[in-house]
C-alpha cells in the first residue's frame, strides 16, 4: 500500500499516522522527494481498506500495492537502483558493466591468465566458480574455498572485483571474506532458506532466475532477500527451459523489459548459459546492450577445449575482446559507458 500526504500537511498529522500503522506491525518505508511526501507499508494490510485511511487528517492518496513483491515493485520505488561498487562502477545507471572469467577456477595460473584478459577488455569485474553446483555428482564441483581465495588474489592483483555463486547458507561467512558481490545461481533461486540468509548480508546479491521460473517468481525470490534488509541486488536473466533442444536454455531476453516495467531493480544477461553454445554469445551480448540490460556476465577461458566445465560456451581471448570492442562502440551510440 502506498500513502501519499497533502502538501500542506504536518509533522504531527504523519506522526499519527505512523503510530497507527505501527500498531498493525506494518513496515513503514518513506520513499519522499523534494516535492511530494509519499511512503509505503510493507506487511499484512488485509485488516483494513484503504479507504479506512482518508480519516486521518493531511492523507491525499491511498492505493493498494497488487503485486505480491512489494519492495521490489517500480510502483513502490520509481526511481532505479543503482547499485554502487568499488571502482566507480554503478550498475543500474548510465555503465553497461562486464562481468568475465572462467566457469570455474581450475588454478591460479589459468585464472590469472583470464583475469589479464578481463582487465585488458576495459571490464571490472571477474567471474569464477568456487563452488559449483552440478547436474552430476561425477561432475568437477570446484576448489571450494581455495577457488575463492585464488579468486581474491588474482582480482586485487589486477584491480578487479568478485562475483561468484554460494550454494548454501552456512558459506556465507567466507563469501562476506572473500567475495563483492554474491551470486544466487538459478537452482537456488527459491532456495528460500539461503535467500534469508542473504538478507542479512552487507554484500551485493546478484540472483539468477530460475530453470522454469516466472518474472514474478523471480521478483519474489529478490523480495525474500529485501525483506531480511538487503536490498542491494541485481537480476539476472541467464534464460529457461523450454522445448528447444538446440541451445543449453532460451535466452527470454523480453525478460529485461519485463522487469524494467515492474521492477526498479537493475539486470543483466548471461548469454553464456543461455545458449550454450560460443557462436552466439557476441549477437546475445549486443542483443542485450540493445533491448536496455544492464550489463552481461560472461564466460572467457584461454583454453576451452580442456576446461573443467562449460568449456562449449566459453569465449576465446580473442574472440572476447572483439566482442567487447563492439559492445563500447554501441554503448558509445546509446550514451553508455563500458566498465
Amino acid at each position: 500500500m502506498i500513502i501519499k500526504m497533502k502538501k500542506d500537511s504536518t509533522k504531527k498529522q504523519y506522526q499519527k499516522l505512523a503510530e497507527f500503522l505501527k500498531s498493525k506491525n506494518l513496515e513503514i518505508r518513506d520513499v519522499s522527494s523534494e516535492f511530494v511526501h509519499i511512503f509505503g507499508i510493507i506487511g499484512d494490510t488485509s485488516s483494513f481498506e484503504p479507504v479506512d485511511l482518508y480519516a486521518f487528517e493531511g492523507v491525499d492518496e491511498v492505493t493498494r500495492v497488487s503485486t505480491p513483491f512489494k519492495k521490489a515493485s517500480r510502483s513502490f520505488k520509481k526511481e532505479d537502483t543503482v547499485i554502487k561498487l568499488e571502482h566507480g562502477i554503478e550498475i543500474g545507471k548510465d555503465q553497461f558493466v562486464m562481468m568475465s572469467g572462467p566457469c570455474s577456477v581450475e588454478s591460479y595460473e589459468q585464472l590469472r591468465t583470464v583475469a589479464k584478459v578481463v582487465k585488458q577488455s576495459g571490464a571490472h569485474i571477474l567471474r569464477g566458480g568456487a563452488y559449483k553446483p552440478r547436474t552430476s555428482p561425477y561432475a568437477f564441483q570446484g576448489l571450494g574455498e581455495e577457488g575463492l581465495q585464488i579468486l581474491r588474489k588474482v582480482a586485487d592483483e589486477f584491480e578487479l572485483l568478485v562475483v561468484t555463486e554460494i550454494p548454501s547458507s552456512d558459506l556465507l561467512p567466507l563469501f562476506e571474506k572473500y567475495v563483492d558481490v554474491i551470486q544466487v545461481g538459478a537452482r537456488n533461486m527459491q532456495n528460500f532458506e539461503l535467500l534469508k540468509t542473504l538478507g542479512k548480508s552487507t554484500k551485493p546479491i546478484l540472483l539468477k532466475r530460475g530453470l522454469s521460473a516466472t518474472v514474478e517468481e523471480w521478483l519474489m525470490s529478490a523480495e525474500y532477500i529485501m525483506s531480511g534488509g538487503n536490498e542491494e541486488i541485481i537480476l539476472c536473466e541467464r534464460g529457461i527451459r523450454t522445448f528447444e533442444k538446440y541451445t543449453r536454455n532460451t535466452l527470454d531476453i523480453s525478460s529485461v523489459l519485463t522487469v524494467k516495467e515492474l521492477s526498479h531493480l537493475p539486470v543483466i544477461i548471461d548469454p553464456s548459459h543461455a545458449a550454450g553454445r560460443w557462436s552466439m554469445i557476441e549477437k546475445l551480448s549486443l542483443a542485450s546492450l540493445a533491448v536496455g540490460a544492464d550489463g552481461l556476465i560472461v564466460e572467457v577461458h584461454h583454453d576451452p577445449e580442456h576446461a573443467l566445465s562449460d568449456g562449449a560456451q566459453s569465449l576465446k581471448p580473442k574472440k572476447y575482446l572483439q566482442m567487447t570492442d563492439e559492445l563500447k562502440a554501441m554503448a558509445k551510440l546509446l550514451g553508455k559507458t563500458f566498465i
